[in-house]
């Protein structure tokens, strides 16, 4: 009778989570809030540039330990969709304040750019961020080209093929 219970409950956990994973995809869809980040280059990287683009946002701070997988998987799918209409970013949440425990410099997160050739924007007090309803890193936004939130996903499984996922839902953009 308890083992019974126990697959009632474990099942019942399993659908919960299914739902609540839902409606926060659900919620998630919709138009994206205008935004503004800087590029380590120092440009300015706005939704109005990017509107008529697929843009792919990966948010992450370099010390993460799947920031390296994130950041092959941006380059990967930036070299792949080159002059097809879609951008790929890499978002740094980390602080741009020095006092800070979260702290990353630019000369930092320039070199990240350079090592894995991937357009690197910052996001130092993460206010962009939470607009776009990212609550975790490492996270993955992708919007579509009339600016709606296309798909939203917060965590990342380090044994996916996260190229293979994203350009599944690309694809269907173009």
């Amino acid at each position: 009778m308890i083992s019974v219970m126990r697959k009632v409950l474990f099942n019942a956990a399993l659908v919960l989570s299914a739902l609540i994973a839902l409606t926060v995809s659900a919620s998630a869809q919709g138009r994206a809030p205008e935004f503004s980040l800087r590029s380590t280059d120092g440009a300015a990287v706005t939704s109005q540039s990017l509107h008529g683009d697929v843009v792919v946002l990966t948010f992450g701070a370099s010390w993460l330990p799947l920031t390296r997988n994130q950041m092959e998987a941006a380059k990967k799918l930036a070299d792949g969709y080159a002059g097809r209409g879609v951008v790929v970013y890499w978002v740094s949440t980390e602080s741009d304040n020095p006092k800070s425990k979260n702290f990353a410099s630019e000369d930092q997160l320039r070199e990240l750019s350079r090592k894995y050739k991937v357009k690197v924007l910052r996001d130092g007090d993460g206010s962009v961020a939470k607009r776009l309803g990212v609550d975790q890193v490492p996270s993955v936004l992708i919007i579509d080209k009339q600016g709606q939130v296309a798909f939203s996903q917060g965590g990342m499984d380090p044994n996916a093929n996260l190229v293979t996922q994203l350009s599944e839902r690309i694809n269907k953009l173009l």
